[in-house]
């Protein structure tokens, strides 16, 4: 660490107060030692190729309150040479920090302690040849540099809590963790729902008495009835929204979704309705690929959001839309200010048109309620 630099960091901390004199010696409390009378980096303009002491430093940064006349007399008195009025502006606003560099600075000219003169806080490199260092300031530099923080002590700011940003990091961690879990048990809950009888679907089933829905077999989720949503974006319901608008009964466009979700497509999502006024909790299994649907699943299909267009039904088990939607419920959700050209074909299919408002939220929760009173509606006439 240089003299000039010292000075300025101790000024801007506003800590001239440990800058002590001993002797012929300043004392920068217990960090660095140096000659009073060193030659610092800062050339004055005024007095060519001069560069001011240290002590003539110091004197003028602990006196830059006084007027400049006052200044000099002090000076004076004290036998230490002045900074020159043209110097005193630039040279105040360097050593308190308004600015951060000066032409006046010439690291090239200043005189190097020896090692007598350098005490415990600057260390030079002995070993280091002294020519080299006159010619290479920057080296000299270095060999008189110590560390005064090390990567805990930085960490160690005021006014600034890293604690928070720790507990923050672990909370959201712990919570994708959660949601990570949740998804993965999602199938084992509602299978576990089913078996335990009719009552608990909501199927109007005595407790002892079976879901007629429950097939045979073992794999988790056989038994749970299917709800079958588009693949294609341009329809409001689809894989990645219809959690949270049959549970929660809020419409999240799919994009939006897709973004949160970071483009991971789930295969099967399972929903429940959780806001009704008793404690019925229903379970479903909803897919968007009716190509990976076996002859038992399709048996369990109860439900479809439908596109409005023919080619949706492509390849089912079906004859045509009469059949299909006389043994499986249909929805068509579209915005309320669509055309009504959108909902052309769906017209003629029995099919219940639902509409939500673009921007009112709040409308979601009844338009979700409408699909579970129908839904609830014909797997009763199912189970009789």
């Amino acid at each position: 660490m240089d003299p000039l630099t010292a000075l300025r960091e101790y000024t801007i901390r506003n800590h001239l107060d440990k800058i002590s004199r001993v002797g012929d010696n300043f004392h920068f409390g217990n960090e660095y030692t140096f000659p009073a009378t060193i030659e610092t980096a800062y050339r004055s303009k005024h007095v060519k190729s001069t560069h001011y002491t240290l002590e003539t430093l110091h004197h003028f940064i602990t006196n830059q309150h006084l007027k400049h006349s006052e200044y000099v007399q002090n000076a004076s008195a004290n036998r230490i040479p002045p900074v020159t009025l043209p110097d005193r502006k630039a040279l105040q606003d360097y050593l308190t920090g308004k600015i951060s560099s000066s032409d006046s600075i010439d690291f090239t000219m200043i005189v190097i302690p020896t090692a007598a003169e350098a005490d415990a806080g600057d260390k030079i490199d002995q070993t280091a040849d002294e020519d080299d260092l006159i010619t290479n300031p920057i080296k000299w530099i270095k060999t008189m540099e110590r560390p005064l923080k090390d990567r805990e002590q930085i960490l160690c700011c005021k006014n600034r809590d890293f604690y928070s940003f720790l507990t923050a990091a672990t909370r959201r961690d712990e919570e994708r963790q959660r949601q990570d879990a949740l998804q993965r048990k999602d199938n084992l809950v509602a299978k576990s729902r089913i078996e335990r009888g009719g009552e608990e679907l909501g199927l109007g089933l005595d407790g002892g008495q079976k879901a007629k829905l429950h097939l045979k077999g073992s794999k988790i989720g056989e038994g749970v009835p299917i709800i079958l949503v588009p693949s294609a974006f341009s329809t409001l319901i689809t894989i990645y929204n219809v959690k949270e608008f049959l549970e929660d009964g809020v419409f999240i466009p799919t994009d939006v979704k897709v973004n949160q979700m970071k483009g991971v497509k789930p295969d099967c999502v399972t929903v429940q309705k959780k806001f009704s006024r008793d404690r019925v909790v229903t379970a479903y299994e909803v897919r968007d690929k009716p190509s990976t649907l076996k002859s038992e699943d399709w048996d369990r299909l109860v439900a479809v959001f439908v596109l409005g267009k023919e080619w949706q039904f492509k390849d089912w088990p079906y004859k045509d839309h009469v059949e299909i939607f006389n043994k499986v419920l249909g929805f068509y959700l579209r915005f309320e200010d669509d055309s009504v050209e959108s909902a052309k074909h769906v017209k003629q299919w029995n099919v219940k048109i639902i509409s939500i408002s673009k921007n009112k939220r709040h409308q979601d929760r009844a338009a979700a309620l409408e699909v579970w009173d129908r839904l609830e509606e014909f797997m009763r006439s199912r189970s009789r």
